[in-house]
């Protein structure tokens, strides 16, 4: 019984400690920690991955995450649960649709997956998780790297300090019970689906990279205005400056811009007149950004949106809003999706003559918001403050704060939204 193990320090701490979760729950993979990836190539995570349902959170209390591979004829007692072998379960995927008897299992599920060797020198390395309901703790070879609140929004972690030269195990424990302080709270009327259900991916970046990149049309509309963020490793001992220049280039508007960064920021409006969005004309650009060693792409649309009195002004001009509210939920994904079952919805709402949808009743999957661009919908997007909140608890506002941050940050050049 691993109680009795030295991972456990000892036995009534594993059994008796009900603070066990309290230095694992920093919340400290949030808004400050996203990176901007689109554009980015990546190593896909997906897949089988060995997993295991845990009621009553034995794996924090006896620190699963510590566990070493080892053979089964070589333990002195067996183990409760192996991370390392057993019961795999595909990534994305929700655990409600993959047996009966997880249906209505709300509570603590491990996964864990190998990681081959993938360090490189002079290299930083960045785990996206699409999305994981609700509480994700992420350990990298037995080490705790922190955790995410919020069920649909990404979150990002670097490993780069913690990458051992050949093999690597990460595990994910992810929590889905609903309480008092969470947002949603325990009263909605859609399902609580527990799992990592969106894509996760490792990204290779250079030491310093752009972390950050939002683009829009000034409120005038006459110019493009852009800011940058660049997270760069000042090297002291090799004189290294840091990267204090950016460039922006959007080819179909001539554009090309050097943007000067200060302490890893920088922003600059440029006069332009692009071809305005909206749905009847969802015109999309190409923008490329490039600091030091580093380069990301977006599409993006440019429009101005603008309330007057009862009215919505889509680039200055009334537009009647016509559409239906929609939910992420398959009858046998769950809250699994795609780009071909996204883009069937999209076009069932084209033939209902609809030009705007609301993702009710939390941030859906973002290719909703990039098909949306392509296909010209406009959205309502929203985070699930729903029904009761616990607004006078200082944690619950914490992180309803942070979930529409995050939603915002990843959304915000998505026309769109």
């Amino acid at each position: 019984m691993l109680e009795r193990s030295s991972m456990a320090d000892n036995a009534l701490t594993a059994l008796h400690d009900e603070q066990y979760d309290v230095p694992l729950n920093l919340q400290n993979l949030n808004h400050s920690t996203m990176v901007f990836t689109k554009g980015r190539t990546s190593t896909p995570l997906n897949g089988s991955w060995n997993f295991c349902v845990d009621l009553l959170d034995t794996g924090l209390r006896q620190k699963w995450y510590e566990m070493q591979p080892a053979d089964p004829v070589d333990r002195v007692e067996p183990w409760d649960y192996d991370p390392y072998m057993g019961e795999t379960i595909p990534v994305p995927s929700n655990w409600a649709m993959l047996k009966e008897k997880w249906y209505f299992f709300e509570g603590s599920a491990w996964y864990t997956k190998k990681l081959d060797r993938i360090s490189e020198s002079g290299r930083r390395y960045l785990l996206r998780v699409g999305a994981a309901q609700y509480d994700c703790k992420v350990f990298l070879n037995g080490k705790f790297l922190g955790n995410h609140y919020g069920g649909s929004t990404p979150f990002y972690v670097e490993l780069t300090d913690d990458l051992a030269e050949e093999t690597n195990w990460l595990m994910l424990c992810v929590n889905n019970s609903r309480t008092l302080d969470r947002v949603p709270m325990r009263n909605t009327d859609w399902f609580n689906y527990g799992g990592v259900y969106r894509e996760v991916a490792l990204f290779s970046l250079p030491k310093a990279f752009i972390r950050d990149m939002f683009i829009r049309l000034s409120q005038d509309g006459t110019a493009i205005e852009v800011d940058v963020a660049v997270d760069s490793v000042v090297d002291s001992a090799v004189d290294d400056p840091g990267i204090h220049r950016a460039c922006l280039e959007i080819p179909e508007l001539g554009i090309v811009q050097e943007i000067t960064l200060e302490q890893g920021k920088g922003s600059c409006k440029i006069a332009a007149a692009p071809a305005l969005w909206s749905p009847e004309n969802p015109r999309l650009y190409n923008v490329i950004v490039t600091a030091g060693e580093d380069r990301i792409t977006d599409t993006v649309g440019f429009r101005s949106i603008v309330r007057q009195g009862v009215d919505i002004l889509l680039n200055g001009e009334p537009i009647w809003l016509r559409g239906i509210s929609v939910h992420e939920d398959d009858n046998t994904l769950g809250k699994v999706t795609s780009d071909a079952d996204i883009r069937r919805r999209l076009a069932h709402a084209k033939e209902l003559g609809c030009n705007f949808l609301r993702l009710a009743h939390y941030p859906h999957h973002e290719r909703v918001a990039e098909l949306a661009d392509e296909l010209g919908f406009l959205l309502w997007q929203e985070i699930p403050v729903y029904w009761a909140i616990d607004f006078d608890n200082q944690n619950t506002l914490k992180d309803a704060k942070n979930q529409l941050i995050e939603l915002i940050k990843r959304d915000r050049n998505r026309a769109s939204v």
